[in-house]
């Protein structure tokens, strides 16, 4: 196991009815901005929940995030939070609006352009901000990270700030969820499982049992989430499966990967692709192209995952990959680039960008614009 420091402050409260405890939870003096997405909040009574508990409160709102959030709407949320001297920020909506209120929540108190703070990767100087978590996927509601876009030139990066103070996460808003933003959820957050599991063998047997416990919750809900997402309590376990994959407890004294979802990142921003659906697609390229250096990882996986025992270890890697694509596809995704429409121009153009960059990622660093492109040219 590696050294680490492990620390996260984020207060859970989990459960039905629990909004209310907004209430409470936010001090009265403080002025809050509660932000949004799109209009969902109000058709599924989360919104109604929100102002009743909020009632004794001096609020603004902004709405309007959109998936994959912009530099260009989050610049008009901070104007709008200077102007109104917004002293706490309330996220709800799903990972998208979390993301991009986190970076608002260091922007209000940034002189310059909040594009500054993205490019810097990070900013620890924020106002306090907490969440109503209404899409389970990136786990952003007990973690401190984020993804932000710039529309105008297809670019999207990473940048970290602090943790919400407290998230609130109540399984019954998820019924009324399209079943595709539940499928890409899934995905969402069994990559983000892979990611700090698929890597080096035996640096740690505990994290390890707790990153199969999650890939074996969510294979067995998956079916049975297609069949009924108003059960209670399947979507109690798929909430905190995808709260747990990324708040850090999986990931202490273990290697870390993470080209997936950079590679997936750059197809989100040339298309449009919900984040979600293109690690469904990447990862099996990931799988193929680095199977060498993953060949313990993705045995220990098919045959604790999938139960795969049988076979030279070769067949048992291309099994585990299969049952990896195949459970993808159950979710009702696509898991090749050209059942998208995506072709070479883009995989040449994303190879052309990670050697711009001069990156390397992946946990040995192997993963640059070459490497890339092979992963790409294995599923598309």
């Amino acid at each position: 196991m590696n050294n680490f420091i492990f620390h996260n402050p984020t207060k859970l409260i989990m459960g039905h009815g629990m909004i209310a405890k907004l209430s409470t939870e936010i001090p009265v003096d403080k002025k809050i901005m509660i932000t949004f997405g799109g209009g969902s909040v109000k058709k599924n009574g989360v919104y109604d929940q929100v102002k009743e508990a909020l009632k004794a409160h001096n609020t603004i709102e902004f709405w309007g995030i959109e998936p994959n959030p912009s530099i260009e709407t989050l610049r008009k949320a901070i104007a709008l939070g200077k102007e109104e001297k917004v002293d706490f920020l309330l996220a709800v909506g799903g990972g998208s609006v979390i993301d991009g209120t986190k970076l608002i929540s260091a922007g209000l108190l940034y002189e310059g352009d909040a594009w500054d703070l993205v490019l810097k990767g990070n900013e620890t100087h924020t106002i306090p901000l907490a969440t109503v978590l209404t899409l389970p996927a990136t786990g952003s509601e007990m973690n401190s990270g984020a993804v932000i876009s710039r529309h105008e030139a297809k670019e999207k990066y990473p940048f970290y700030s602090n943790f919400p103070v407290f998230s609130i996460l109540d399984p019954e808003v998820t019924f009324s969820l399209p079943p595709h933003q539940i499928a890409c959820g899934i995905a969402d957050t069994f990559v983000h499982v892979l990611e700090q599991y698929l890597t080096k063998a035996n640096e740690s047997r505990v994290m390890d049992r707790w990153a199969e416990g999650l890939l074996q919750t969510l294979v067995e809900i998956a079916p049975k989430i297609r069949e009924n997402q108003h059960d209670y309590n399947l979507m109690a376990d798929f909430m905190m499966t995808a709260t747990m994959a990324l708040n850090g407890f999986i990931a202490m004294g273990v290697s870390q990967d993470w080209a997936t979802h950079m590679i997936g990142h750059e197809l989100t921003a040339l298309h449009g692709l919900t984040h979600g659906h293109t690690l469904a697609i990447v990862l099996q390229g990931t799988m193929s192209v680095l199977r060498k250096e993953k060949e313990a990882k993705i045995l220990q996986m098919g045959e604790r995952v999938f139960g795969i025992t049988s076979g030279t270890n070769n067949k048992r890697i291309d099994e585990t990959i299969r049952k990896t694509e195949e459970f993808f596809r159950s979710l009702g995704l696509t898991t090749r680039l050209s059942e998208e429409g995506i072709g070479m121009e883009t995989i040449d153009e994303i190879e052309r960008r990670f050697n711009e960059r001069g990156v390397h990622f992946g946990e040995d660093g192997l993963v640059d614009g070459k490497v890339a492109k092979e992963i790409l040219l294995q599923v598309l």
